[in-house]
């Protein structure tokens, strides 16, 4: 496996980034940016082109500016006249550095660059092959076995979690087009990215110059590999976690058995992590008959580390082959080969007794602890990205509750998190509620049902008073025993704190 880094130049048919700033002032001066694509296209058209229609798209540039071309060049993937090119372009840089080929009067893209908002509203761009930005004009299917995607829904996803205080290291392990470490390079002062497939390594680096970011250390090798016994404090992975039967698209197959690779690369991320670090990945697993997948998923977690997993979505056998199948283009192809493709993946599924895919999210913390905290839960309710200090918060709730036993924690202070709502549920005109919904409209978006006392200890929480005093007094205004009020209730204060709603206000 080769493990050397990746030179500055680009292989045969891809473009040099040594004039990607000159490019990108003149992408900038054109207006070329997320902003700019919806001003031009309206929201109808825009909505359109991320689902792969791009009649909409065409009609609203057919005006000739800079802007138009450009569109219709990088985006809709259509040729444009030479001197429309060459007008909206550096003059022949574009064409003499390999963006875009030219054939009699006309030219067409050489690459896929799709405008992307950064966080702070950069104006940044992804770079991939052609045809393989999720949406646009070439859709998601039909790619062959060395292509490298573009911006999708799972690398935005991926980018919205992490959590992005300033890192002295940043390890991005299968960069792909490098959206990953466009997104560390903001707040880390050294970005390593990996990928197994040296095209994706040349693409990040384009994407990169052409963001205007600073550069990465990229090096060619599977996983780990690469980086042999260095550590950071950051990792982050969008990973070829697709359970198929073989490894036949590089982009998507992790080509080990099973969930395999997606456990690999989360337990040996342990050894990797400095203390106080964070590692975040998107991941499938399998549910096993048999098996709880919660159990699964808890044996992934390397010693040391704390562990949020959220399983996002579930899918049986035949619903996860047919998505795949569909991703690959293999259900355009010769019906009984897409039928014996089809039956590949589920006798692979019957010899593992994998009855489902879960689909979510795995963030561990290296906090040393020997009562690590390990959360999974299934959560597919709609959430507020970005995440990032959602994830980070949370791993600073486990940390307190960790160390606050029960009288600790009636001497703390708290107070109601912004933005938490209450909810009486019951029957129209009843007296009393049935019960008492506590509703974030922030973050995770969590809802849970509370008691009386619950309610009023949370309505209550300003950080001013200790849980035991606020205790004290809703034990008198109920006429109940304060002893065993404060005897019953941390257990409630400890699921409140944990999921969100109260935030301690201890030093």
């Amino acid at each position: 496996m080769s493990t050397t880094s990746v030179s500055a130049s680009s292989p045969a048919g891809l473009p040099v980034p040594d004039r990607a700033a000159r490019l990108r002032d003149a992408l900038l001066a054109a207006d070329f940016t997320a902003d700019g694509l919806l001003d031009l296209l309206g929201a109808p058209a825009y909505a359109a082109l991320a689902r792969s229609e791009t009649v909409p798209a065409l009609r609203a540039t057919r005006g000739g500016s800079p802007l138009d071309t450009l569109v219709r060049l990088f985006l809709l993937q259509q040729p444009v006249a030479y001197e429309a090119a060459r007008a909206a372009l550096p003059g022949d840089e574009a064409l003499e550095d390999g963006w875009i080929t030219r054939t009699g009067g006309e030219v067409r893209a050489a690459v896929d660059v799709r405008p992307y908002g950064g966080p702070a509203g950069e104006d940044w761009f992804i770079v991939s092959d052609l045809g393989c930005a999720v949406g646009g004009a070439g859709g998601a299917s039909g790619r062959d076995e060395g292509m490298v995607l573009g911006v999708g829904g799972a690398s935005t996803t991926l980018a919205g979690l992490t959590v992005r205080t300033p890192v002295a290291s940043a390890l991005d392990v299968g960069t792909g087009s490098g959206i990953q470490a466009l997104h560390a390079a903001q707040h880390a002062t050294r970005v390593t990215a990996t990928d197994l497939n040296p095209r994706a390594l040349s693409f990040t680096r384009l994407t990169l110059a052409l963001s205007g970011a600073p550069e990465a250390e990229l090096i060619e090798g599977s996983l780990y590999e690469p980086v042999g016994s260095a550590t950071y404090d950051l990792i982050v992975s969008n990973p070829p976690f697709v359970i198929s039967p073989g490894a036949r698209l590089t982009y998507r197959d992790g080509g080990m058995g099973g969930d395999d690779l997606c456990r690999t690369i989360v337990q040996q991320s342990g050894a990797r992590l400095n203390e106080g670090g964070y590692a975040q990945f998107l991941a499938n697993w399998q549910h096993v008959e048999g098996e709880e997948w919660q159990e699964r998923l808890r044996s992934w977690v390397p010693r040391g580390c704390d562990a949020w997993i959220v399983q996002r979505e579930v899918q049986d056998i035949t619903q996860y082959a047919e998505l795949w199948l569909r991703d690959a283009g293999d259900h355009r192809t010769d019906p009984e080969q897409y039928a014996a493709r089809y039956e590949a993946w589920l006798e692979e599924f019957e010899a593992r007794k994998t009855k489902a895919v879960g689909f979510g999210w795995i963030t561990l913390y290296k906090s040393g602890s020997e009562q690590p905290s390990i959360t999974v839960e299934e959560w597919p309710h709609p959430v507020e990205q970005p995440l990032g200090d959602t994830v980070r918060t949370h791993f600073t709730r486990q940390e307190y509750l960790r160390t606050h036993d029960d009288a600790a924690l009636l001497a703390s202070r708290f107070r109601l998190a912004d933005e938490v709502v209450q909810e009486q549920v019951g029957l129209p005109g009843a007296e009393d509620p049935e019960h008492v919904v506590l509703r974030q409209n922030r973050g995770m978006r969590r809802a849970t049902t509370v008691d009386t006392v619950g309610a009023g200890f949370a309505g209550v929480c300003d950080g001013q008073l200790d849980a035991g005093r606020i205790l004290d007094a809703i034990a008198q205004l109920l006429g109940e025993d304060a002893v065993l009020l404060r005897d019953r209730t941390p257990e409630a204060i400890r699921m409140l704190v944990g999921q969100g709603f109260l935030e301690p206000m201890d030093d």
